[in-house]
């Protein structure tokens, strides 16, 4: 290969991300895996939904614990899904911030949980710094009153501390990742090895289909880190807010436009029974062949906001259109 060539091969490959053509994990056709937020028990949802989840999301703050996660999934025979995000809750301190991280901050957390991914021995999914649209998070670029944060928190350094997250809990060689990190004006990882745990794993991308506050610097393509980067699309929606035009359009932009298999991500009965609401949301999955994983947030333990105890009727909804074949309570 002329000298020429085999450097522009070179500088193409390091500026690819690990996985660039990755395995994003999703059921096969016509399948939609059943999925559990939140909790430490899922005996009460399986029991209410009438099938198991086959994945279990985690919500885990930066530095968290990741034991009791593996346990809780295991036992549930459910793959692993994290929410990762820098605070341990909405409106509270950061424990490290997006500029940090793409700095290398937090790279000895995310070798830990490359490795604890990896050690699960299944396919994984990371939602990472899901609804960072919304202001009440601490990744989010503006404050609830409109106003910008710092550097360290806009959209150009999100995208870039999303890069540098992808990069690393792929795995692999530490000198390539080094050179990938470097094409894109990244520091190389910070670690003594020279070969990361390489587990299979997919990343998620799932902003509010709309801002919080609804302004144009919170619009959700404003946060995309750019197709080779995302596995999944995915989002937020709940009862309480149930902007279907704005799931519509959500939908239509990132999920079809995009190319990307579909999550709702979070979603739950909130306030109130709303068997309507369920009926409908279902319909909606039915009619959108993209959607392939539906994540019911059931919060705290029982008896929490979103419990399906609290809701009968909608319980009742989700229990019958769960039994349909489609919804797959174990992963193939």
């Amino acid at each position: 290969m002329p000298l020429r060539l085999l450097v522009c091969v070179l500088i193409l490959l390091a500026a690819a991300p690990a996985a660039a053509q990755a395995n994003a994990f999703a059921p096969p056709n016509g399948k939609v895996l059943n999925g559990l937020t939140a909790g430490y028990d899922f005996d009460d949802f399986t029991r209410r939904a009438g099938k198991g989840p086959a994945v279990w999301q985690h919500f885990i703050a930066w530095n968290g614990s990741l034991d009791y996660t593996l346990e809780n999934s295991r036992s549930a025979g459910a793959r692993l899904m994290y929410h990762l995000g820098t605070a341990s809750g909405q409106n509270l301190p950061e424990r490290i911030s997006p500029g940090a991280i793409a700095r290398g901050k937090g790279d000895a957390y995310l070798i830990r949980l490359t490795r604890a991914i990896a050690s699960y021995g299944q396919p994984a999914y990371i939602r990472l710094m899901g609804e960072m649209n919304n202001c009440d998070n601490a990744y989010s670029s503006h404050s609830c009153s409109g106003a910008r944060r710092d550097a360290d928190h806009s959209p150009a350094t999100f995208k870039q501390a999303w890069k540098r997250v992808y990069l690393i809990v792929h795995g692999g060689d530490v000198a390539t990742i080094d050179a990938r990190l470097a094409s894109h004006g990244l520091p190389a990882v910070k670690t003594g090895a020279r070969q990361l745990a390489e587990p299979q794993v997919a990343f998620v991308w799932a902003p509010m289909v709309g801002g919080s506050p609804n302004i144009s610097a919170l619009a959700p393509g404003v946060f995309w880190p750019g197709t080779r980067w995302v596995d999944w699309v995915g989002t937020s929606f709940y009862s309480r807010f149930p902007n279907w035009a704005g799931l519509d359009g959500f939908y239509r932009a990132f999920a079809a436009g995009k190319g990307k298999p579909f999550a709702i991500a979070e979603w739950a009965i909130w306030g109130g029974d709303a068997p309507a609401f369920a009926e409908r949301l279902f319909d909606w999955i039915a009619s959108h062949e993209r959607t392939k994983m539906v994540q019911y947030n059931q919060g705290k333990p029982s008896p929490g906001t979103f419990r399906l105890g609290n809701y009968p009727a909608s319980a009742a909804v989700i229990k019958r259109r769960l039994a349909a074949n489609r919804f797959l309570a174990k992963a193939p």
